[in-house]
């Protein structure tokens, strides 16, 4: 039996070899224990923070407008009637001034307040007069091309539906308050829409603006799959597709210059900032105002840009490429906001197109700087006028063109019948009312006063009786 002393032995010897093997394998050079210092690592590049100037395009962006745009105006015939001024028997107490011949073969068709109409009493007891074209014989309802022409409801329920509507109500909703079928409402509203839309582009037409905001607003649109399934699993199975409402206004003014519904596209950024250039005189250049969406340098440049012809770095060779660069009158800044977990972070003002001078020449007689804050303000409005952009709400649109029919009344309701807070002037007297109330001391404006577009508050009466001509009509009349 080996005893324990000879296993501690044999461990001693163990560990004194094990020291020998590291002694000789150590490294005894002092060069090789002291590592020599390594090289300064040279300092870092800083960023330039000057911009670097705009390059240009080698090409013009497309832009399926502008490819197949006509002109959506048409043009008055070269030569006009004579007007008729009455001569004969006492003065015609039914104005007339605001309607014109319907008939496509009359030569007075399109033209107001040329003379050519007479009253003609009510036909069957009407409620609606009837009026006469003395030069065609052609008899007509001064409701046609409105939305009360054939209709039974009355005239006041129809527009306290439609005010309804514009307001924020929904259609069901407004529905029950006036115990209206929720189909006949739907029916008035793409009657009035169709009607207010041609209302809108008969006055906004030739704007002067000097500051134009534009920005995006989120929507959510119910669209059903038909084909895929019946009927009934289509209403339980409704898929929810985003959509965008693109908005336009003045901010000095308050006018909302147009409003449209799509995807958040370079596509949809072309076709809306093409809409908006023709609602602009041809030499009106503003100043543009956007958020960080990238798509609007593009469609800005497409349609404020012109061919430059670099000049000549070298005496030989080939000329270079001109290049699309943007007008000279042309600004537009940004407002590129960063978020971190669904809060804001950092705000940081860019100067893409023109100078910060010329920027700041606009807004300091306002006291104003680079913001979109009125363009974001007018986005609450509209979610607070258009039921189916409302957060947190069960009447969802079921379709792009529902909620474009919406956009319509309220864009024409907001223009011309809804005064501003902000834009309201004080009378140099105030003026009694007719009840017990405090005396007026405001007057009430609408952005297309202060626009300059008309010269009074439109009831919506007035706006849904209103025909809008075929043409422009000559000034004056």
């Amino acid at each position: 039996m080996v005893s324990h002393l000879f296993f501690y032995q044999l461990t001693l010897i163990a560990l004194v070899w094990l020291c020998v093997m590291l002694h000789w394998a150590w490294p005894s050079d002092s060069a090789a224990a002291c590592p020599s210092p390594l090289a300064p690592t040279p300092p870092r590049l800083k960023r330039k923070r000057a911009p670097t100037p705009f390059a240009g395009l080698t090409t013009k962006s497309p832009c399926d407008a502008c490819a197949h745009s006509t002109d959506s105006r048409p043009q008055p015939p070269a030569c006009p009637p004579p007007r008729l001024v009455p001569t004969r028997g006492r003065r015609r107490q039914v104005d007339t001034a605001r309607h014109f011949c319907p008939n496509p073969d009359c030569p007075y068709r399109g033209w107001v307040g040329w003379g050519n109409l007479r009253a003609n009493g009510h036909p069957n007891g009407g409620p609606w007069r009837q009026l006469l074209c003395i030069a065609c014989r052609c008899y007509f309802l001064e409701t046609l091309g409105t939305i009360f022409h054939g209709k039974c409801a009355s005239v006041d329920l129809i527009v306290r539906v439609i005010a309804c509507l514009a307001e924020g109500l929904g259609i069901r909703g407004t529905a029950r308050v006036f115990e209206v079928d929720a189909n006949t409402v739907l029916q008035w509203l793409v009657d009035a829409a169709e009607q207010l839309q041609a209302f809108s582009q008969h006055f906004l037409h030739e704007v002067r603006v000097q500051q134009v905001q534009l920005d995006e607003l989120f929507a959510l649109l119910r669209a059903v799959k038909t084909g895929e399934v019946s009927e009934a699993e289509a209403i339980e199975r409704l898929e929810r597709s985003p959509q965008w409402v693109w908005v336009a206004m003045d901010p000095e003014s308050k006018l909302l210059l147009a409003i449209d519904v799509g995807p958040r596209t370079l596509a949809m950024a072309q076709h809306f900032v093409h809409h908006v250039v023709q609602l602009l005189a041809p030499d009106c250049a503003p100043l543009f105002l956007t958020d960080g969406f990238c798509a609007y340098l593009t469609a800005l440049l497409t349609h404020y840009g012109q061919w430059v012809q670099a000049p000549r770095r070298q005496a030989t060779g080939p000329a270079p490429k001109p290049r699309w660069m943007p007008r000279p009158q042309l600004l537009y800044a940004q407002v590129v906001k960063s978020y971190r977990r669904r809060r804001l972070v950092a705000v940081k003002h860019r100067v893409v197109f023109g100078t910060l001078e010329a920027v700041e020449h606009i807004l300091a007689p306002l006291g104003w700087h680079i913001n979109t804050a009125f363009v974001e303000r007018i986005n609450l409005t509209i979610r607070q006028h258009v039921a189916a952009v409302g957060r947190r709400v069960s009447t969802l649109c079921k379709g792009e063109d529902g909620l474009r029919q919406q956009m319509a009344v309220f864009h024409c309701y907001y223009n011309f019948c809804l005064p501003h807070a902000s834009l309201r002037l004080p009378l140099s007297q105030p003026e009694p009312t007719h009840g017990s109330g405090v005396a007026t001391q405001w007057r009430p404006r609408t952005p297309a006063m202060a626009a300059g577009l008309t010269d009074h508050v439109w009831t919506l009466r007035e706006v849904l009786l209103f025909r809008v001509p075929p043409w422009p009509q000559p000034a004056g009349v």
